[in-house]
């Protein structure tokens, strides 16, 4: 089988050599049968060689068709449909009547096309031409027929948490358009339409200018929130609602605007998500040029970021396409390829929508993140990141001054914060300890004294001091967990060692991601490679000098204490019968991972715990406070602090297990971590 691409190269080269032979005696002028003749033509098609394949009719026998219409015909055909990598077979030449006969298969945007044929060709002027007609294009095609592709869309399928809840899928919206053949003065209506629709009038008019658009044509201008009547029949109608009822009201005053239902992706969980789901939008011709091939179109949506974004593929699907006839009064009368629609796969999360809503409803004023996982099996319960935004407000399309606004908060809405790195401050000491007690430096019942709320190493350290809140004794580990003891980690961490530290660190995987679907800032233990002295080593015992670690990481290693030492692998994919998998198996001993519970266990329980406000009697409860402080410098008294509670469900045979690391911003003069302490205990009286 040859194509007849390289058929139609063959025969050019024949061209060239047909005029001279050896020694420069002329070469005797090679016949051209009519088969060459197709392969010739076929190989012109491939190539969308249209004046070329013009050239080689007899036109009085093709109707007289003018070049023209010639090309017109054909390019509208063989590129509407993407014919490419024709090939011809089993061609037959019948001598007495000059007719071709063929097969021809070529791909097209539908699949493949595969038909017999018969090609006429006369003799004029000692060289064979076509005889042309539209059945050469397709054998039941006819000079007054259309060729139509018909795209068939795919569903994108929806994102679901744990239980079913619909996280991201589909809802109905009203989509504002213009008739132009039905306005009336036409520039103070876009005026007036703009202003409606918090639209730059010049966006009004680009809609309205572009080349598909005619006299009886409806431009979609702006997609709006749906006003539904049983809403507004409600005992306490949606004031927003009733102003978007409004505004529709004063659209449809003006001649030529039609608002008709259109379906939208909708986001039911708005602000509570939004950071986890992400939004979709239309494709940009950068995208289509980025994803080729990818079966986008000028319609489809994108996702952008979140889930959205991180699942596309899967959530896409692929569009089917039907090629077929239709005669003068468009009514079908053959199908010639056709490509079935593959609607996108639903996502299922191990997320739970009413804890990640509960968390978001506590946070929302606040500059937050949360991770919450389940200890045993890695599942990720929520993540959360406030403030946040609507992500429907990208589906329906943004007003510049919407846009400004959010991109000029000073509070960052737009930011996933879930996804950073942060100084831990106390939350870190338990993962001391357990190095402590691994590395065979630390024994948990020595006593390092009491030195007071201030300490430092020696005068060495210049002015520097590491300083702490409570006094208590016996200065042992336990106690320093449940007072929060800075000094007792400081002196924990100088005699670890930074080699020792490191090397932990390192282990609890430090400078590298987090085996997730979504990327994590990765962990570091120092701006360096290295912990470069004494101070910052100190410093590193109760989680600050440059210690940074994401929520989740932060999370996943506390779940070592909940499983005899082992890291869990998070994951957000939920699927029936699993296994858990570990990420870090014996990252700390069982010895040390079962102290160190015993520790945390104490700091929620114990009256003098800085986490008691969490106590329950119903269930055992095991954490861990931290403040960090963000300072500019050591000598800096103005700088902020980060407020942090790590929490787990201690017992294993609990009913509903649950680790969650929340950490607020500025929570200096607000309670320091006693402030996140209390939005916690809000969220888990509700969810336990």
């Amino acid at each position: 089988m040859i194509s007849a691409a390289v058929l139609g190269i063959l025969c050019f080269l024949l061209y060239r050599q047909a005029g001279t032979g050896r020694a420069g005696m002329p070469k005797p002028k090679q016949q051209e049968t009519p088969a060459d003749r197709l392969l010739a033509y076929m190989g012109y098609a491939q190539d969308r060689n249209y004046q070329a394949m013009y050239d080689m009719l007899d036109i009085e026998a093709s109707g007289n068709i003018g070049k023209e219409d010639f090309i017109k015909r054909n390019s509208a055909i063989y590129e509407g449909i993407d014919m490419h990598n024709m090939q011809v077979r089993n061609i037959r030449y019948d001598a007495e009547n000059e007719i071709v006969s063929y097969e021809t298969t070529f791909d097209t945007t539908a699949g493949e096309i595969c038909f017999e044929n018969e090609a006429y060709f006369n003799k004029v002027d000692d060289t064979y031409r076509l005889a042309w007609t539209d059945s050469l294009i397709f054998p039941q095609l006819r000079k007054n027929d259309k060729v139509r592709v018909a795209v068939l869309e795919a569903e994108r399928g929806e994102i679901l948490d744990r239980n079913g809840r619909v996280l991201a899928g589909w809802g109905t919206a009203a989509s504002v358009g213009i008739v132009p053949g039905k306005m009336q003065d036409k520039k103070a209506s876009i005026q007036r339409i703009a202003k409606l629709l918090e639209m730059e009038q010049e966006a009004v008019e680009n809609k309205l200018d572009a080349g598909w658009v005619k006299e009886d044509s409806f431009v979609p201008v702006r997609t709006v929130p749906g006003v539904k009547e049983i809403d507004l029949l409600s005992v306490e109608p949606d004031e927003e609602m009733m102003r978007e009822k409004e505004r529709q009201e004063k659209l449809l005053q003006i001649p030529g605007v039609m608002i008709t239902e259109t379906k939208i992706r909708e986001y039911p969980y708005k602000e509570a998500a939004a950071h986890l789901v992400g939004y979709v939008q239309n494709v940009t011709a950068e995208d289509l040029e980025e994803h080729a091939a990818e079966g986008y179109t000028a319609n489809s949506m994108i996702g952008r970021n979140g889930m959205e974004g991180l699942f596309e593929k899967d959530l896409k699907g692929n569009n089917g396409c039907r090629i077929y006839l239709t005669d003068a009064d468009g009514k079908e009368t053959a199908e010639l390829a056709r490509k079935d629609v593959q609607h996108g796969k639903d996502i299922r999360l191990t997320i739970d929508a009413k804890l990640q809503v509960k968390l978001y409803e506590q946070f929302l004023e606040d500059k937050s993140c949360t991770a919450a996982i389940d200890p045993g099996t890695g599942e990720v319960l929520a993540l959360v990141s406030t403030p946040s935004y609507d992500n429907n407000d990208f589906i329906m399309g943004m007003s510049q001054k919407q846009w400004n606004l959010l991109n000029e908060d000073e509070n960052k809405p737009l930011y996933n914060r879930f996804r950073q790195a942060w100084c831990p401050g106390s939350t870190w000491k338990p993962v001391i300890a357990a190095i402590g007690l691994d590395t065979g430096t630390l024994d948990p019942l020595e006593d390092f004294g009491q030195e007071g709320l201030s300490w430092q190493k020696d005068a060495s350290w210049g002015a520097y001091h590491v300083t702490t809140l409570h006094e208590y004794a016996p200065v042992i580990m336990e106690n320093a967990l449940i007072w929060s003891d800075n000094i007792y980690f400081a002196k924990a961490a100088l005699k670890i060692g930074s080699e020792r530290l490191e090397e932990a660190f390192l282990k609890l995987g430090f400078t590298k991601q987090v085996p997730f679907e979504i990327t994590m800032a990765k962990a570091q233990f120092s701006n360096t490679e290295h912990i470069e002295n004494e101070i910052q080593l100190a410093d590193s015992g109760y989680g600050q000098g440059q210690v940074l670690i994401n929520p989740l990481h932060l999370a996943c290693i506390y779940s070592a204490f909940y499983n005899d030492g082992t890291i869990v692998m998070p994951r957000l994919l939920a699927s029936q019968g699993q296994e858990p998998k570990a990420w870090i198996t014996d990252a700390f001993s069982k010895e040390a991972a079962s102290q160190v519970l015993e520790g945390l266990v104490q700091v929620v329980n114990h009256p003098d715990g800085t986490g008691y406000a969490l106590h329950r009697d119903d269930l055992v409860l095991a954490g861990k406070t931290g403040t960090a402080e963000i300072k500019a410098s050591k000598e800096d008294t103005s700088g902020t602090e980060l407020g942090w509670m790590a929490v787990f469900t201690a017992d294993q045979k609990a009913k509903r297990s649950i680790l969650l690391v929340s950490m607020t911003e500025d929570v200096k003069g607000r309670g320091g971590s006693g402030y996140v302490v209390q939005k916690v205990k809000k969220v888990l009286d509700q969810w336990l």
